[in-house]
């Protein structure tokens, strides 16, 4: 099994690189949302000039940020300076458009824009909006086509499986992987306790709380009524409401997404004390082993480790050493 990494893109997404490469991991993924993260393209051009063998990745892409021209052109370049170590996984865009007050895409859009860009990358001609298009780059100044990246499709439910097996190379999720399939990425998230650490101690609660507190966001999105009755939730609703009027509240929802604890979310995990039911994999270095070894009999072919808050690099070495043993 691979072991790799996702960060978001932007101050310290190169210096993550080039430390996990030299760890041992195998690629490391950024993330896609332009509204609280830099460009995606821009780092992973710099973390290709900057490292040597680490494989990059996009985790996810989202179609309706990019003209399928401008994505192909992107992928080009980035497989120019890394050239075969580039793959990009692609999704509906489910929290990314959120940030924007959107919903997700239909997977009939995703699809379609994911069977533009391969074939824009193949070098065939595709219309677009109406219009046929194709890459006509002179030879100095791209790649030639064919381009061979891979395409991973990020999919929850059995609609966008399907898609997956249809037209991409491998699949991506928050869990082992629904089918059998060569390439299968389980994204995982928590910290590494130092033996005897407390799972609620202020460090753990600032890596590994940001994806927990998922739980609030999505439920302002879908059921905001049953938010007082989640620990901390009348707090956390109360707290939003006082920072955005009803129009922009979308915006004080998802800020710091995945990545650090705003106002609200820090008073929605304060008030589990010391009972927080992490369903990330936060645990002391064995305890982390066994969930990966546990993930490896379940299908999946590579674990993506997404840690949270500030000390990125130091939570990189910890969960390589916590299991590398079940890199092979």
């Amino acid at each position: 099994m691979k072991i790799s990494i996702g960060c978001p893109p932007g101050p310290q997404a190169v210096d993550l690189a080039c430390r996990a490469e030299e760890l041992g991991y195998d690629r490391i993924w950024l993330y896609d949302s332009a509204a609280i993260y830099e460009d995606i393209w821009i780092h992973l051009a710099r973390i290709g000039e900057a490292t040597e063998r680490i494989g990059l990745g996009t985790a996810v892409l989202v179609p309706n940020l990019r003209h399928p021209m401008t994505t192909a052109s992107a992928i080009a370049t980035v497989d120019r300076l890394a050239p075969g170590r580039l793959a990009c996984a692609v999704g509906t865009g489910y929290t990314a458009r959120l940030v924007l007050g959107q919903g997700a895409l239909s997977w009939k859009t995703t699809r379609t824009w994911i069977e533009q860009v391969k074939a824009l990358l193949a070098g065939e001609v595709v219309e677009i909006d109406g219009r046929p298009c194709q890459m006509i780059h002179r030879p100095e100044l791209a790649k030639a086509r064919p381009i061979d990246v891979p395409i991973l499709i990020s999919a929850f439910g059995p609609k966008g499986q399907a898609i997956a097996r249809e037209v991409a190379d491998g699949w991506m999720g928050m869990s082992p992987p629904p089918y059998e399939t060569d390439w299968s990425v389980h994204m995982v998230n928590g910290t590494v306790l130092a033996p005897g650490e407390s799972p609620s101690a202020p460090r753990v609660l600032d890596e590994a709380g940001p994806w927990l507190v998922g739980a609030y966001h999505m439920g302002w999105e879908t059921n905001p009524s049953g938010l007082p009755d989640m620990p901390g939730g009348a707090d956390w609703l109360a707290q939003i409401e006082s920072e955005r009027d009803e129009a922009e509240r979308h915006l004080a929802v998802h800020s710091g997404h995945c990545s650090h604890l705003n106002d609200a979310d820090r008073k929605a995990v304060a008030a589990y004390g010391d009972a927080v039911p992490w369903w990330g994999w936060v645990g002391e270095a064995e305890a982390v082993r066994k969930r990966a070894e546990e993930s490896a009999a379940a299908g999946t072919s590579e674990i993506l480790y997404t840690p949270a808050g500030d000390d990125l690099l130091g939570q990189a070495e910890t969960f390589f050493r916590a299991v590398e043993s079940v890199q092979g």
